[in-house]
């Protein structure tokens, strides 16, 4: 995905700070420091939060994960331009329905914090591709084509074209 989005916006440098198995509240413990040791004050930043997968997975009460993605999406767009993409699917049928659940209520949480959301959950499970390339490794994460697809997804969204656009992010 970025080598596509640098097709448009050569000056731009993407970092993924995931860590495997992180909760949002595990996230929410290091995000920071790790964005800021990224994004020095004297250079401009944006930010992309995608995460839910591990707390769906872990069964964490949702309530819960709402209060550590609030706290770090309000702190976020109090620096930096901040965009939400939901969780992702994988192919556990116990997982799905929690993971869903928690894909839309993160929609009115943006919403109201003014952050840019776009959910990927439904397009992902449309697309054979990424099923199948998780189903064939360990479930959760597909070959490069479910990714590249995930890619085509964000990339083709007005909200992300319009959020890529804009000067503030917002």
């Amino acid at each position: 995905m970025l080598r596509d989005e640098r097709r448009r916006h050569p000056e731009l440098t993407g970092y993924n700070l995931g860590v495997r198995r992180d909760r949002a509240d595990q996230i929410r413990a290091h995000w920071k420091s790790e964005v800021e040791r990224r994004l020095p004050a004297e250079h401009e930043g944006r930010v992309v939060f995608s995460f839910g997968g591990n707390d769906a997975a872990q069964q964490r009460d949702p309530p819960l994960t709402l209060q550590d993605t609030e706290a770090m999406l309000t702190e976020a767009k109090s620096r930096w331009p901040v965009f939400m993409i939901g969780v992702v699917p994988m192919v556990d049928e116990d997982y799905l329905a929690r993971a869903r659940a928690l894909d839309e209520a993160y929609a009115p949480l943006c919403a109201r914090l003014g952050v840019p959301f776009l959910s990927v959950f439904d397009g992902l499970l449309e697309t054979p591709v990424w099923v199948d390339e998780a189903r064939a490794g360990d479930g959760a994460h597909p070959g490069a084509g479910g990714y590249s697809r995930m890619a085509g997804l964000i990339l083709a969204s007005p909200v992300w074209q319009n959020w890529m656009s804009s000067s503030s992010g917002a």
